[in-house]
C-alpha cells in the first residue's frame, strides 16, 4: 500500500506525550478498515439476489472497491504529504463516512450502480487511512520495537477480517423475504429490492457513526507530530522497476495474491449454500467467513515466528502450494470436508502479502518508496481477478471449477517464492 516517501523521524515521534494515545488510534484504524474491507464478501450475496445478478455482475463489488487503490493510491499520499499524516487520517475517515451514507440513496433508488459508486467512495477514504497508518505506526514509539507494533497493528487489522463478517451476516444476511427477486417485476420489484436493502443501509450507518466518532478523536490529534517533513516523490518514475526481475514477479505476485485472496472470500457464502458442500442458509454461511480470515490472523502471527528459522522464499512457496493442494482438496470432495478445506485456505494466506512485499523489494535502497507505490498500485489485483473468475463460473456453470483460477495465481506465486529464495 502507498506510504509518503519519508515521515518524521523516531525520536520525534518520542517527544509527543500524545504518542501512547495515537497508538490506540491508530491500532482502531487497522480494525476500521480491515473489517470493512471484508463486509464485501457479506453484502455480495445480499446485492447478487437482490438484482438477480450473475457472479461475473456480482464481482463488480470487488472490482470498484479495489479499483480505488490503483486510482486514489498516489494522490492519497500527495494528499497526506500536503496536509499531514493525522489530518490525512481524518481526511479519509470522513471519506469513508461519505460513502457508507451513500449506501441511502442507493437504497431509496434500488439502483446498483449507485452501491457500486457508494463502494468506490468508501474504498477512497480507506485507501486515504492506509497511506497514513503503516508508517505512522512505525514512527510511534522505538526504532527497535517498530517490527512489533506493525505486527500487532496487522493483528488488529485481521481481528477486523474476522469480526466484520460475523456481525455483518447477522445483520444483513438471512432476513430475506419468502419471496425472492426473480420471482418479481415492476413496482413490486423495486419495492422489494428498497426494503431488504434497509439491512445494508442500517449496517453501514452504524458504520458511519463510529467513523465521525473516530474523526472527532483522530482530530484532537491534529497537531501532534511537531516538525512534520515530507519529501517530493517520483510519482510514476517507479515504472521502471518493473524491468527488474525480481521486483517485477513480486508485483505481479502481489497482484494475484490479492485476486485470488478476494476471490475465494467473495465466492465462500454461495459455495457453502451449494447442498452438497455444506447447504448452509445464507446467514449461517456468511458467519462462516469469520473463520477464512480467522485463519489469516492465526497464520500471520505463527509465520512472523517460523520466519526468523526458515528460508522466506521456501516459506511462500510452501503456503502457495498449500492453497492450491487445500482447493483441489476442496472441489473433489463434498460436505464439511469441501467446506472447511477452503476456508483453510485463509491460513495459507496468511504470510504472502508481507513475505512477497519484502523479497521484491529487498535492496532496493533509495528507490525502496517507489516499489512500496508500485505494490500498492499492484493492489489492484482485488478488483481483476474476481471479475475474472465470476466470469469463469457464469461461463462453466460451476463454482468449484471457477476456483481453478486462483488455484493458477497460488501457483504463480509459489514459482516467485522459489525464485526468490536466494538473497537479492
Amino acid at each position: 500500500m502507498a506510504i509518503p516517501s519519508s515521515a518524521p523521524t523516531a525520536a520525534q515521534a518520542n517527544a509527543q506525550p500524545e504518542a501512547q494515545q495515537l497508538q490506540f488510534y491508530v491500532m482502531g484504524l487497522f480494525f476500521i478498515f480491515g473489517g470493512i474491507t471484508s463486509l464485501n464478501d457479506v453484502i455480495i450475496p445480499k446485492l447478487k439476489e437482490l438484482f438477480t445478478l450473475n457472479y461475473t455482475q456480482a464481482m463488480l463489488v470487488q472490482f470498484c472497491f479495489f479499483t480505488a487503490y490503483a486510482v486514489i493510491g498516489i494522490p492519497g499520499a500527495r494528499l497526506v504529504k500536503k496536509i499531514g499524516y493525522m489530518r490525512g487520517a481524518v481526511a479519509g475517515l470522513l471519506t469513508m463516512m461519505a460513502g457508507c451514507l451513500l449506501f441511502i440513496p442507493a437504497s431509496q433508488t434500488a439502483t446498483y450502480a449507485l452501491f457500486l459508486l457508494a463502494l468506490f467512495v468508501l474504498a477512497s477514504g480507506v485507501v486515504i487511512v492506509q497511506v497514513v497508518t503503516n508508517p505512522l505506526i512505525s514512527m510511534l514509539g522505538r526504532p527497535e520495537t517498530a517490527h512489533s507494533r506493525l505486527t500487532f497493528a496487522q493483528g488488529f487489522n485481521s481481528l477486523g477480517t474476522t469480526v466484520f463478517p460475523i456481525v455483518g451476516a447477522i445483520l444483513i444476511l438471512g432476513g430475506l423475504a419468502a419471496v425472492s427477486a426473480d420471482q418479481l417485476t415492476g413496482a413490486e420489484l423495486d419495492a422489494y429490492r428498497t426494503a431488504e436493502s434497509q439491512a445494508i443501509v442500517h449496517g453501514y450507518l452504524g458504520i458511519a457513526a463510529a467513523l465521525a466518532v473516530v474523526a472527532a478523536a483522530v482530530w484532537k490529534f491534529r497537531n501532534a507530530l511537531k516538525n512534520e517533513r515530507h519529501e517530493e516523490s517520483s510519482g510514476l518514475a517507479g515504472l521502471d522497476l518493473l524491468k527488474r526481475g525480481r521486483f517485477g514477479l513480486g508485483a505481479l505476485s502481489i497482484f494475484l495474491y490479492v485476486g485470488a485472496e478476494v476471490s475465494i472470500g467473495s465466492l465462500i457464502v454461495n459455495y457453502l449454500m451449494q447442498p452438497h458442500v455444506m447447504g448452509l442458509a445464507e446467514q449461517s454461511a456468511g458467519k462462516m467467513i469469520g473463520i477464512y480470515w480467522a485463519g489469516a490472523m492465526v497464520g500471520r502471527f505463527i509465520g512472523s515466528a517460523l520466519l526468523r528459522f526458515v528460508s522466506p522464499g521456501k516459506a511462500l512457496a510452501v503456503a502457495a502450494l498449500g492453497a492450491i493442494t487445500l482447493i483441489g482438496l476442496s472441489i473433489s470432495s463434498s460436505g464439511a470436508t469441501a467446506g472447511y478445506s477452503l476456508l483453510a485456505v485463509g491460513l495459507m494466506n496468511s504470510i504472502m502479502f508481507p513475505t512477497i512485499f519484502s523479497l521484491a523489494c529487498e535492496k532496493l535502497g533509495p528507490r525502496t518508496a517507489d516499489g512500496s507505490g508500485i505494490m500498492n498500485v499492484a493492489i489492484f489485483g482485488g478488483a481483476v481477478v474476481p471479475m475474472l473468475t465470476g466470469a469463469l463460473v457464469d461461463h462453466l456453470g460451476s463454482i468449484a471449477l471457477g476456483l481453478a483460477l486462483p488455484a493458477l495465481c497460488y501457483g504463480v506465486i509459489a514459482y516467485f517464492g522459489w525464485y526468490a529464495r536466494r538473497p537479492a
